[in-house]
């Protein structure tokens, strides 16, 4: 039996089912210590003073630290603007500003979380405070205070495209829309908070065991933080309760490194464990964006877009983080998968003093998604067409340019990803063209049925210029036959079952049994960088680089080598940075590509929104494992139903009011849709291993504007805002006094 292609069970699976697998705040040592982190829990001020006199006298306390023991006091994942602990003495400009309510300003090591929590109670920060940039609007006035002394003003990143004139295309457009958009944060609710344990391993590195997303990135920033050279440190991933991309930026792996050094250098060789409160989690670690959009797209007569202006403010909170990455794919996937031959586009990243903005799954194509599905709705409804047929009329088919000026990678299916997905809902095409289905009625008068579609696509693996590599190595072991394959692999597993993928790709690749295969996973100290786990790229990076792996492996196996060590690393077609005048370039090497249905009822009374049918169509390429792909579809409508209706972060003054899952409310199973439809379409990828595409992020992108066009036509009320709570709901309906904040004010 091939070994790709089939759903063989997860290699995780007994041990995480039975209790066995241990995750970061499961690792404990007999003679352990506990740190504890002082969070600033203020949004804006200068550190004038930590005083950490009484704290070190408490009983059980073992060291306190703070920005004067930071050897290096900054890091970050873009730049490096955050500082290690706020406070003064560590020699860096602006180290001794907190910019969000999650800074941390000291570290208290005690033999029991207790006493460090005590302990903490007891250290007094003198604050001068510093006012407050609460929103994009105020950000972005003239005289706002600049949070970042490096810059001028608040704005920290700007991409421009401009093809064709749009200006003059405007001219011939038989219709034009606009629509100004609000997207929400959303947090990342991992199943475990932050947490991990430092200590020195056999070799005397200070070794780190963490949840995290890109450990050999990692293991460089904790060594730029405490003035190391890299192989000083070593980093291991064990099972990680959820990413979603928020564990590609830093939370505890500096303060953990940071702790093991001090402790060193007095002579103390314990371990120090530490682990977030949920609390500490949602306030300490990064959010996905909210954005605020501006669209104005133009069509002809005959359905064709002509022009489309969009204008892109993404709230970047207090760090640099991912913000210009995220950035980048709004800037991209702003026109949606559509040839539009004249465009404008500016996008902007901003700096508030808000918990920042970082990866999260979808990487700013959900925020975009969402302004360009509605811009295509309300352009067939202006021209009265079906929204499937306006949709044919301008997708993407192979060899189409993208706004940036360059055609798209070989293997472009969105149409036929569309067309099944219509089909699906029972959408019809004849002679006229696509017909949308008649909706059952319903007997209880306060019920309004709609169905919605929405399309996108995403890129696969990193973008515009960014370097980008894979590595594995394979080792061989035996006499005449191989008798065991050793795979090495520092790709991270959060849960999406990528370990599985990787065993199923060696053993495809060796033409071996799983059984004789030996997995080495997540260390970088046995393995080569695999680069992070995002951007839905590891399918395809690891893919082709287990492959590379296998196959010279068995090289060197028929040339006589025992045993055989084959280190491969792989690099996929060159991207290119965005051009500074017009944006022109290649900005990805492939894509993969999605349309979802929804059927949705709305009561009219209550304002809930009850979701009857989702169909979510994924042309994944190849799918190496159909169980796991179809349960990443399915676990991502649950985080997108969460994302379009129910959570709802509300903060004041830059701080945060809903930081426990009792007041920010993540999707139970009475939230999620009553059935998930995934249909796995199999285009293979021309440059993906066996065909392979990545789609881990695909079902989120376009789901709210499916959503919200479902609601549309169950209501007549267009919402230009989510998540569709049901007072938003009521207040859409007239029910409710309309929300009170502006355009540029919103939270």
């Amino acid at each position: 039996m091939s070994a790709v292609g089939n759903s063989i069970p997860r290699v995780d699976a007994i041990a995480k089912v039975t209790g066995k697998a241990k995750y970061p705040g499961d690792f404990n040592f007999s003679d352990q210590l506990y740190m504890k982190a002082l969070f600033a829990r203020r949004p804006h001020a200068k550190v004038l003073q930590v005083d950490t006199t009484k704290a070190e006298t408490v009983e059980g306390v073992v060291m306190v630290l703070t920005s004067k023991d930071v050897p290096v006091n900054e890091y970050g994942l873009g730049i490096k603007d955050q500082p290690v602990l706020c406070g003064p003495g560590s020699g860096i400009t602006g180290a001794d500003i907190v910019r969000f309510e999650g800074d941390q300003v000291a570290l208290v090591i005690a033999e029991t979380e207790a006493i460090a929590a005590e302990a903490l109670e007891k250290i007094t920060v003198t604050y001068e405070d510093l006012p407050v940039v609460k929103t994009l609007g105020e950000a972005l006035k003239d005289g706002a205070p600049v949070l970042h002394s490096r810059l001028e003003n608040n704005i920290f990143h700007h991409n421009i495209v401009r093809r064709g004139s749009t200006e003059e295309a405007f001219k011939h457009c038989a219709v034009i829309v606009e629509g100004e958009y609000q997207t929400p944060v959303q947090e990342h609710a991992y199943l475990q908070p932050e947490a991990g344990v430092g200590f020195l391993d056999e070799q005397g590195r200070i070794t780190i065991v963490t949840g995290g997303q890109w450990a050999h990135t990692d293991q460089g920033q904790i060594a730029h933080a405490l003035g190391l050279e890299n192989d000083a440190v070593r980093v291991i991933y064990p099972a990680i309760g959820g990413a979603f991309g928020g564990r590609e930026d830093m939370s505890v792996q500096i303060i953990l490194a940071l702790a093991v050094m001090r402790l060193r250098e007095k002579g103390i060789n314990r371990p120090v464990k530490i682990v977030w409160s949920r609390e500490e989690s949602m306030i300490g670690h990064c959010k996905r964006h909210a954005y605020t959009m501006k669209a104005k797209w133009g069509a002809d007569a005959d359905g064709k877009i002509l022009a489309a202006e969009c204008q892109i403010w993404a709230n970047g909170g207090a760090y640099y983080y991912t913000s210009p990455k995220v950035l980048g794919n709004a800037t991209l996937l702003a026109t949606g998968p559509y040839e539009v031959p004249n465009v404008s586009t500016d996008a902007y990243a901003v700096y508030t003093n808000d918990i920042p903005g970082g990866a999260f799954r979808g990487f700013g194509g959900p925020q975009a998604a969402f302004m360009a599905e509605m811009q295509v709705d309300k352009l067939a409804e202006a021209l009265n067409l079906d929204p499937i047929e306006f949709r044919m009329r301008n997708l993407f088919k192979e060899g189409s340019t993208i706004s940036m000026g360059s055609p798209l990678p070989k293997g472009v299916s969105i149409r036929q990803v569309v067309q099944k997905c219509a089909e699906e809902a029972g959408w019809t095409q004849g002679p006229e063209g696509w017909k949308k289905p008649e909706l059952p009625a319903t007997d209880d008068s306060k019920i309004r049925r709609g169905l919605g579609i929405a399309c996108g696509y995403k890129n696969i693996g990193f973008s515009y210029g960014a370097p980008e590599n894979c590595g594995a190595t394979i080792v061989l072991e035996g006499g005449d036959e191989i008798e065991k394959a050793r795979l090495f692999h520092a790709g991270a597993e959060v849960g999406q079952g990528s370990h599985t993928a990787f065993a199923q790709f060696a053993a495809e690749a060796l033409n071996l049994p799983l059984e004789k295969l030996e997995l080495h996973y997540s260390d970088t100290s046995t393995s080569l960088n695999s680069g992070s786990v995002s951007a839905s790229r590891m399918t395809h990076m690891a893919g082709n680089a287990i492959i590379g792996a296998a196959k010279l492996a068995l090289e060197k196996w028929q040339a006589g080598e025992r045993p055989v060590v084959a280190p491969y690393v792989y690099r996929p077609p060159a991207t290119t940075p965005m051009d500074k005048v017009d944006g022109h370039c290649t900005p990805n090497f492939a894509y993969g590509y999605v349309a979802q249905a929804v059927f949705a009822d709305v009561n009219v009374q209550t304002g809930e929104i009850h979701l009857r049918d989702v169909i979510s169509v994924d042309d994944v390429g190849k799918a190496i494992n159909p169980q796991q792909v179809e349960g990443q579809i399915e676990g991502a409508v649950v985080q997108a139903t969460g994302y379009t209706i129910l959570e709802n972060w509300k903060k004041r003054n830059a701080q945060a009011l809903t930081k426990e899952l009792s007041t920010y409310l993540i999707p139970t199973i009475l939230d999620i849709p009553d059935r998930t439809r995934a249909v796995i379409l199999e285009y293979p990828d021309p440059i993906g291993p066996y065909g392979a595409r990545g789609m881990g992020e695909m079902p989120l992108l376009p789901f709210a504007a499916a959503v919200v066009d479902a609601v549309y036509q169950a209501t007549g009320i267009r919402f230009n805002v989510f998540p569709l709570t049901s007072e938003r709901v009521l207040r859409g309906l007239g029910k409710l006094k309309p929300e009170g904040s502006s355009f540029w004010d919103y939270e």
